[in-house]
């Protein structure tokens, strides 16, 4: 019996590398696409109404952005997994995707087998990261760029801690939006988790938080 078909829906603001990623993919017999969408928002839209098994999702898109949308994907369809292919790979973009929940990371200058690979991987539970990209993330935590997630105070998230950072330096919400590509609706959903978690009732005083727990940049 022939292996069943992974269903794909693929999400990029740019309607060239859409088109071409559903073409290269609509070459592979063992993967089908579903939907396509061009940014985050439409991407939560296609998987609510065609539950893929994958999402191969790019970054940065207008809005509502990949790690936004990776979120609310998790969040409320974990069955379906989301792969990030993106042409940002540093540190932060890598972890901030990998804690929003993605299965799996890739950048633009993946081929068609390791894009196969990371598609197959995710959709059996399995994570795939660019060795790449993995490669420098362990030379980071040998150096000590990589935050350890352990440390991180009152039971916070990785998003919610690197928020509260984010006010301590003087952001409002709308510069915090832009800076983590997420809507503004999300930014204030992880303030009110984060000041529940840390006991904190208004902005100021957050930077004492910050500085108490190390949590400043």
């Amino acid at each position: 019996m022939s292996d069943p078909v992974i269903r794909v829906v693929v999400a990029d603001d740019q309607a060239a590398v859409r088109e071409g990623l559903v073409a290269l993919l609509g070459l592979l017999p063992d993967i089908e696409v579903v939907a396509e969408a061009e940014d985050g928002r439409a991407a939560i839209a296609a998987v609510a109404a065609h539950r893929p098994d994958v999402v191969l999702m790019d970054l940065r898109m207008p809005g509502l952005g990949g790690e936004g949308a990776t979120e609310r994907i998790v969040a409320d369809h974990p069955e379906v997994a989301v792969v990030i292919l993106t042409s940002y790979a540093d540190d932060e973009s890598v972890l901030a995707a990998l804690a929003a929940g993605a299965r799996g990371f890739l950048t633009k200058n993946a081929g068609r087998q390791e894009i196969r690979q990371a598609v197959t991987a995710a959709a059996a539970g399995l994570a795939s990261v660019d060795p790449a990209v993995q490669a420098r993330l362990v030379a980071a935590a040998r150096l000590g760029r990589v935050p350890d997630r352990t440390r991180i105070p009152d039971g916070l998230t990785a998003r919610e801690a690197e928020v509260l950072t984010l006010i301590a330096a003087g952001l409002a919400n709308g510069e915090i939006a832009a800076r983590l590509y997420v809507e503004m609706a999300t930014v204030k959903s992880h303030i009110n988790r984060a000041f529940a978690k840390a006991g904190i009732t208004s902005r100021s005083q957050v930077a004492a938080y910050a500085a108490r727990h190390g949590l400043t940049r």
